[in-house]
């Protein structure tokens, strides 16, 4: 019988064994190199994004207005300044051929073609003017009024070679001014890009993810407790985590040709109002909460039930008491995740009909409205130029808004986490 010599201790100076060592540091640095590579050209992908936006974007902010004399008292519009003044009638107003007064000084003033210097909503700018200081009807008031398109263009040094000499023409003149354009936060979409604004689909927008928090959250982390905590194991309960599962990962378009067929046709709810928005995007948000909040209520140690058990609280106590405080940043991660993809969606919300044109801002969630994401998409799809920098503007405002949605949530989380 041979005897089998006892294996060597390892020899950690050894040639081989320096290589082998060599090569696994090696691994770890392309490893890490990798990573911040992987880092890197993600955040240079948003810096990117983000300075195409701001950059683009920025100029939607702002507006061209350009000078006008209006003799009111030789534009004989038959207007008494103290019955303005004590009515504030703006159907009278709108009524007196204002666009004429319009059209006409700005052709006494920049020639045969002038009015085609000024937007189509100028006059209701003069509307304005008159309604707020009725006096301007007994003088001549010099009125700074929103420029057409191609004006406003040559003043971003976005135009043509025509557009630019008339731009130049105009500020040699002192005729012209780039200024902060605040109609953009406060009025509703319309067919001028001088006189668009994102306020009607802000609001709408808001709306709808009130509707869509209000159902989706209580009925997710609802489920999410039962499935978790009191459900039986049986065929029946694996078949609803499968369903569950497999809604999570379904087309959002999917979710709008239901609310289609249930809220619109069989339900005969209002079409394009915030309330069908709303429960249309909750049935595609509840999927992600109801896993994101299973997956934080089974990560809850089970001795914290066990103790609560042993010193004699009821079942739902434990649940309520213990097990949903400490699951709820989780929860509330998950909420952060599906409220942010609810807020982007397009595809279920044109299905439903909220891609009509709206003028007046939503005044409740029965009411018809749209949102910022089809607002883009519609202003995107606009011939007119004017509307390339309003489509970027509202994006900087969806960025906006995302954010503080999200900044609300991640408060929220971290003010009512609990450690153990």
């Amino acid at each position: 019988m041979t005897d089998v010599p006892a294996r060597a201790p390892t020899d950690w100076g050894s040639s081989e064994m320096t290589g082998r060592i060599a090569r696994r540091y090696a691994a770890e640095r392309r490893f890490r190199w990798i990573g911040l590579g992987a880092i890197l050209l993600s955040a240079g992908f948003l810096a990117l994004l983000l300075f195409t936006m701001v950059s683009n974007g920025a100029r939607g902010f702002t507006r061209t207005e350009v000078r006008l004399d209006v003799d009111f008292a030789k534009a004989a519009l038959f207007l008494d300044p103290a019955t303005v003044r004590a009515s504030g009638d703006k159907a009278a107003l709108a009524g007196s051929d204002l666009q004429n007064v319009v059209s006409k000084a700005a052709e006494a003033r920049y020639g045969p073609k002038g009015a085609r210097l000024f937007a189509d909503t100028a006059w209701l700018e003069v509307l304005d003017a008159i309604e707020s200081d009725p006096s301007i009807l007994t003088r001549t008031a010099t009125l700074w009024l929103p420029a057409s398109t191609g004006v406003d263009i040559a003043a971003k040094r976005a135009s043509d070679a025509e557009a630019e000499r008339t731009y130049e023409g105009l500020r040699a003149g002192n005729a012209v001014r780039t200024r902060f354009n605040s109609g953009f936060l406060t009025s509703a979409d319309a067919t001028d890009p001088a006189a668009v604004g994102v306020w009607g689909a802000f609001k709408g927008s808001l709306l709808t993810m009130l509707v869509t928090i209000a159902i989706a959250f209580p009925i997710g982390v609802l489920s999410a407790i039962y499935l978790e905590e009191y459900a039986p194991r049986n065929r029946w309960t694996d078949l609803i985590e499968v369903s569950i599962n497999n809604l999570a990962a379904v087309p959002s378009i999917i979710f709008g040709l239901l609310g289609l067929a249930v809220f619109l046709n069989v339900m005969h709810m209002p079409r394009s109002a915030p309330i069908v928005g709303g429960l249309t995007l909750a049935l595609m948000t509840m999927p992600v909460i109801v896993i994101a909040g299973r997956n934080a209520i089974k990560s809850v140690p089970p001795s914290i039930r066990d103790a609560a058990l042993g010193v004699g609280a009821s079942r739902i106590q434990v649940v309520w008491h213990h097990v949903l405080p400490l699951a709820l940043p989780g929860i509330l991660t998950g909420t952060i995740i599906g409220m942010a993809r609810a807020l982007g969606e397009t595809a279920p919300l044109l299905m439903i009909g909220m891609r009509a044109f709206i003028a007046t801002p939503p005044g409740g969630i029965a009411d018809p409205a749209t949102v910022l994401p089809v607002q883009i998409f519609l202003w995107s799809d606009e011939v007119s130029r004017g509307f390339v920098e309003k489509t970027s503007a509202a994006i900087i405002v969806l960025l906006v808004f995302l954010m503080a949605m999200n900044g609300v949530a991640i408060y929220l989380r971290n003010k009512f986490e609990r450690r153990w």
